[in-house]
């Protein structure tokens, strides 16, 4: 087995295990992805605003529904009474009459006919619909964005590895020209140029080490979790052109489930019944209520308990508002061509989206095939290189160059594979077909190694026992 596909098949850890003081554990794609529908923030949030969404429409539906109210009062009156306003109940003129009064009423009302109400909860389910989108479309996100962490700190480490490789080789090219320059057998140019690659091949691998634990810091915002290491991806990937092989199919797929598309439209319908609603302000309403008021007090000479009971109905007709209704039917008929024209930009931009995934993972194909192609034809040109360096027709930049064009051509290898990937899962969300079944799929393509590693240290290009590994064979 060669180093290069050993290493592709690798588990790939997490970046330093004794920064971590609590116990780490492995997962593969498809558990990190369920930590990430349990865990994610935003998806959390958009479940929240889901739920109050939905008591919205209750709201809005109590309206309609029958309204029962009570109130009480007590009170102390009292009287004045002038001298000159005749004599008082006891036959005496003016004074004061002091008396307590209570009182309490009891109605009923029901809605016969309320336009209005009737649409603010007609407008209410039609945005449950378009939050219910959302929520979709914000699951999906989730979907991508972690399958895209995963598969990036993946590519970072393979291009990680090769880095080192190249260090590691360049650090050996280092040491054998100084060897060369103490016998005499090269200029001191060469060995400065070999350290000048040597120097740049670290500053290379340094960033990519830098990279490495960036990606992982990202998977671990959308989780909320660290893990030791993840799971790499197989050899045996199935990188083949989307199926069906036929673009104007996933576009169709699109406009039929993308959850944003849906929920554009959802929109549309929400401000046409922000119009309705608005109209709705011209008609009548039209309510059935009983009553019953019982009333008491303890003036003297005045039979103290009283009760009444009324039932009927009750209308009511807005003749004239200032002009608001119009103003109102005007404001929102501009949101509703706005929506309009909202949905419409959604629409082009998904069959964009749509297109231009197909193309990419078409052509991510073909590019996989080239870049492995690459790794070969670049390995050839490094063996000729160095047999010409032995010989004397080549000098050591041409190797220092062939032997960067090799590692440069497994890093863009190892992208091109995890590129595929990447834009794969991208057509399926754009597509509106991206969910848990489809990441476990994916899933099935990681080969189930494992290995768990730390940051290794520095290469010295002094040190003349420089441990060198073998550079990456060919692939078949």
């Amino acid at each position: 087995m060669t180093r290069h596909r050993t290493l592709r098949r690798a588990l790939l850890p997490a970046l330093i295990a004794s920064a971590f003081a609590a116990p780490l554990q492995a997962a593969d794609l498809l558990t990190i992805t369920r930590d990430a529908l349990e865990n994610n923030a935003e998806l959390a949030s958009t479940r929240s605003q889901t739920g109050s969404v939905e008591a919205g429409r209750d709201v809005q539906r109590a309206d309609l529904l029958p309204q029962l109210n009570a109130s009480a009062n007590m009170t102390h009156n009292r009287q004045y009474e002038s001298p000159t306003s005749g004599f008082t109940a006891g036959g005496t003129g003016g004074g004061d009459d002091n008396y307590n009064s209570a009182g309490l009423t009891l109605e009923a009302t029901q809605a016969l006919f309320d336009a209005r109400n009737a649409r603010e909860v007609e407008q209410a389910e039609r945005q449950i619909d378009q939050q219910t989108y959302q929520l979709a479309a914000t699951e999906q996100q989730v979907l991508i964005d972690v399958s895209s962490a995963y598969f990036e700190i993946l590519r970072a480490y393979e291009v990680l590895e090769a880095r080192r490789a190249q260090e590691r080789a360049i650090g050996r090219q280092l040491e054998q020209a100084r060897e060369q320059f103490e016998v005499g057998l090269i200029a001191i140019t060469e060995v400065e140029e070999a350290k000048a690659a040597f120097d740049q091949a670290r500053a290379v691998r340094i960033a990519a080490e830098s990279d490495l634990q960036v990606r992982f810091e990202v998977l671990e915002r959308l989780t909320g979790q660290r893990y030791s290491s993840i799971d790499a991806l197989g050899e045996e990937v199935p990188i083949q052109v989307p199926t069906p092989d036929d673009r104007s199919h996933w576009v169709e797929l699109a406009m039929a489930n993308n959850p944003l598309v849906l929920a554009s439209e959802a929109g549309v319908e929400v401000s046409r019944s922000s119009v309705e609603i608005a109209r709705a302000q011209h008609l009548p309403t039209i309510n059935a209520f009983a009553n019953y008021n019982y009333a008491d007090d303890d003036r003297d000479g005045v039979a103290g308990q009283s009760s009444a009971s009324q039932v009927g109905l009750r209308a009511s007709l807005p003749l004239y508002t200032g002009g608001r209704t119009q103003a109102s039917i005007r404001q929102n008929t501009y949101r509703l061509e706005a929506s309009q024209y909202d949905f419409e930009a959604q629409r082009r931009d998904t069959v964009q989206q749509v297109r231009s995934r197909f193309t990419q993972v078409s052509n991510d194909v073909s590019t996989v095939e080239a870049r492995a192609q690459a790794i070969i034809s670049n390995q050839s040109a490094l063996d000729a290189t160095r047999a010409g360096y032995e010989v004397g027709t080549r000098n050591i930049v041409d190797v220092l160059n062939a032997e960067q064009n090799l590692y440069n051509a497994v890093a863009d290898h190892a992208s091109a594979r995890y590129d595929f990937v990447i834009n794969l899962l991208s057509l399926r969300q754009q597509s509106g077909t991206l969910d848990v079944p489809a990441v476990e799929e994916v899933n099935a393509w990681l080969d189930g190694g494992s290995v768990s590693f730390t940051l290794p240290e520095e290469v010295d290009p002094t040190d003349a026992a420089l441990q060198i590994g073998e550079p990456p064979q060919p692939l078949p």
